[in-house]
């Protein structure tokens, strides 16, 4: 697949972005008392995402802001200072102008950040036979494993390993979630998420703890998904990583291609 993406694909693969965001942080807001403070708003096209509990930006982030949005972006603003919260404005380019960029620079935003938006149209991957690994479909009572997986490929304290399964676990009982366990020699070591709607797979989360890197966990768990993908009649699939990160390299190993960077702009 060499061809450019398109202003359609673009917008597929922002659309996904947000829809499995939004997804996930209604999941965590509809758990009983709501324990992580979540809040959603919608101005205009962007997406605002609040957690009380959760300081960090992934979580207090606004996604799918259009130029046409430069309307709203006080109350944007307004929506997480008058918490008290730093947040963050994802940027993607084609659909943000000059304007937009200059109103963010004066309200005390700077850009931060770049990210990689990838994608590819699936494929029917076969198995790599390795009898010492197996991929496994997570089950409810395995989400312990999956979030000291999550906690301790990503840098994250133990003690947010229960935070973590408890607001994964509400995820597995909606339509379109998958999560997958990669074992070696019958031990979780690797993690991958995929959310699947109107025909997009969003490869939502992956992660190898420490010890097992380098033996190729994260790029069998992305062709795992991509197969199922291909499937279940997925015409797009979708993933984010850092620019020329070892997550970039693999994805880009397995036939996935830049679809954009986007940029993040950060309060000062």
């Amino acid at each position: 697949m060499d061809e450019l993406p398109t202003k359609e694909v673009i917008l597929h693969i922002q659309r996904s972005e947000t829809e499995y965001m939004h997804d996930r942080m209604d999941a965590i807001a509809k758990r009983p008392g709501n324990p992580e403070g979540v809040l959603i708003e919608r101005f205009g096209h962007a997406l605002c995402l609040y957690s009380k509990t959760m300081p960090w930006l992934s979580f207090n982030t606004v996604k799918g802001i259009q130029s046409e949005d430069i309307g709203h972006l006080d109350a944007i603003v307004d929506f997480y200072r008058s918490r008290d919260r730093r947040f963050q404005i994802e940027i993607v380019p084609s659909t943000a102008n000059e304007e937009l960029l200059k109103a963010l620079a004066e309200r005390g935003l700077y850009q931060s950040g770049f990210h990689n938006s990838m994608y590819m149209h699936p494929v029917n991957m076969e198995e790599e036979a390795d009898p010492a690994i197996e991929i496994r479909h997570v089950t409810e009572h395995e989400f312990e494993r999956y979030a000291t997986i999550h906690c301790r490929g990503t840098g994250l304290p133990d003690q947010g390993i229960p935070s973590v399964a408890a607001n994964n676990r509400v995820l597995a009982a909606r339509k379109g979630w998958r999560f997958y366990l990669a074992y070696v020699q019958d031990e979780p070591a690797a993690a991958g998420v995929m959310y699947i709607n109107e025909g997009i797979a969003s490869l939502t989360f992956g992660a190898t703890l420490p010890e097992y890197r380098r033996h190729g966990l994260h790029r069998l768990l992305l062709r795992h998904r991509i197969r199922i993908a291909q499937q279940t009649g997925c015409s797009l699939v979708v993933g984010q990583c850092g620019f020329l990160s070892q997550s970039h390299r693999n994805m880009e190993a397995v036939g996935m291609r830049l679809g954009y960077v986007r940029t993040t702009w950060t309060e000062r």
